[in-house]
């Protein structure tokens, strides 16, 4: 594409470069430029890309977009905000890959990573091809691919579904974390179902506070659009039960539709019954009734699937073929994952890492538990430190064993971090062991049959941070090999 073709996008960019190149690839890092770039500028937290648009130059970028003048020998073209920019020509360098997408966005405190796993199991066993984007990984069909955030940068969200177009997947499902609606990131994706899980605490660090933080979420449905199209509709799926829904209503002229537990919605679960092994419920929607029935446990599951049925059905699969999917269902990796080893006690590994998800989580070990709950939890460094005695609260409130122990210290001292914790604990019955694969071992070679132990905090993830290293750890592999050890 030629650099006026894609500068005709950006309609306050008045006066263009004499030069016109062939632009070959839009980066925002200059460590990927190559012959025939266009290299754009992005001030980030810690470095300013206006530093390294020399670099650029001399690896071949044909021109640099900028919020200042630079001396440099190609063309620069300037505008008052890169990042803002940087959407528009990556959605137009891209070819709108969204619009020839179906898109649905997820976004909420917690449940986003299971239900989007849920849709697309759904979508798949409906004879879709699939894109998913998330906490976990991005998944183009069955190609997967590392990924640093929830939600990426609006050039590298951009260029993913222009390869998910080109290997001919029809839907996306995606993650769309609060820190991606507030940055702009997802500027230029044309969502057609947007579902909201729940709002609880988290993120307070970057958001301040409860009302900033349900104002970032607002975004994704306010961002819906505000016409209608009734040949592809847009749909706000949203959970009756969490007083943000509220709010979003107001906020997206999009179709509403609602699931809860407690509250009349248009998706409703009731007489839930659960053991170890799964549960079932009586299913009300818009068109009948149902059972149905789940390999997952758990009250917060239970609005998940919900969630994933309402976004299912408002793009248009039958119910039948969204039960009889969400039944053959086992479950996401790291999310209430069963570490089984032969032993006579569940050992369980949750992402659970806000005081919501952890109190959700133990509440549902407390059905299973016959003895002792045995509950490893953590809070990471450099992130909302007003969680960390509210989690340690929770885990003396709802386990008999409690172990607090290190998550992702980052660059804080990890004793600090669980001194936090304690505060929020004073009299209480509880362990601290900072080093996480020691304290996991504590918590397995005390359990016996009808004990059930609960790993927090990490899921699925195989890291641990600790300063500026990133040193392998799995919970699952640290458990499994507890038990052993204990045989």
């Amino acid at each position: 594409m030629k650099l006026h073709t894609l500068l005709d996008f950006l309609p306050l960019v008045k006066e263009k470069p004499a030069e016109n190149p062939e632009i070959l690839s839009v980066e925002n890092d200059n460590r990927k430029v190559n012959k025939g770039s266009l290299f754009i500028c992005i001030k980030g937290l810690t470095n300013d890309g206006h530093a390294f648009a020399k670099d650029a130059e001399e690896k071949g970028a044909a021109a640099v977009l900028a919020e200042r003048p630079l001396s440099l020998n190609i063309p620069v073209i300037i505008v008052k905000d890169t990042k803002r920019a940087m959407a528009v020509l990556a959605d137009a360098f891209y070819g709108q890959p969204t619009k020839q997408l179906h898109l649905i966005g997820i976004t909420g405190t917690n449940g986003k990573t299971t239900t989007s796993h849920l849709i697309e199991h759904v979508m798949l066993q409906s004879g879709s091809k699939t894109g998913l984007i998330g906490t976990m990984y991005v998944r183009i069909n069955d190609r997967i691919i590392e990924t640093k955030n929830t939600t990426p940068e609006s050039l590298t969200l951009q260029q993913t579904f222009h390869d998910m177009v080109n290997e001919n997947v029809d839907t996306a499902i995606m993650e769309v974390s609060s820190h991606a609606l507030v940055q702009g990131r997802v500027h230029g994706c044309d969502y057609d179902v947007a579902v909201f899980t729940n709002l609880t605490q988290d993120h307070l660090d970057y958001h301040k506070t409860m009302d900033e933080y349900r104002r970032a979420k607002g975004l994704l449905f306010a961002q819906l659009g505000n016409t209608y199209d009734h040949e592809k509709p847009k749909w706000a799926i949203l959970n009756a039960d969490d007083s943000a829904s509220e709010a979003f209503i107001a906020e997206t002229a999009a179709h509403v539709m609602t699931y809860g537990i407690d509250r009349e919605a248009d998706f409703t679960a009731k007489n839930i019954q659960m053991d170890g092994s799964g549960m079932k419920f009586d299913l009300n929607y818009p068109e009948g009734s149902a059972v149905a029935t789940l390999k997952l446990v758990g009250k917060f599951s239970v609005y998940n699937a919900l969630a994933a049925m309402a976004a299912c059905y408002a793009s248009k699969i039958p119910m039948d073929i969204i039960l009889a999917s969400l039944e053959k269902m086992e479950g996401v990796p790291g999310r209430f994952e069963l570490v089984d080893a032969g032993q006579e006690y569940p050992v369980i590994v949750d992402y659970a890492h806000t005081p919501d998800s952890l109190e959700n989580v133990l509440k549902t070990v407390g059905q299973i538990a016959k003895n002792k709950i045995f509950v490893v939890v953590g809070c990471g460094g450099d992130r909302d430190k007003t969680k960390r005695p509210l989690m340690a609260k929770i885990a003396c409130k709802y386990a008999t064993n409690p172990i607090f122990t290190s998550d992702n210290p980052r660059s804080e001292d990890p004793f600090s971090i669980l001194k936090d914790m304690e505060a929020g604990v004073p009299g209480e019955n509880y362990e601290v062991i900072e080093d996480r694969n020691e304290a996991i071992r504590k918590a397995v070679q005390q359990a016996t049959a009808g004990d059930v132990v609960l790993i927090a905090g990490k899921g699925h993830e195989t890291y641990q941070i600790v300063g500026d290293k990133t040193l392998d750890f799995d919970d699952r592999i640290a458990a499994f090999q507890a038990i052993k050890e204990k045989e």
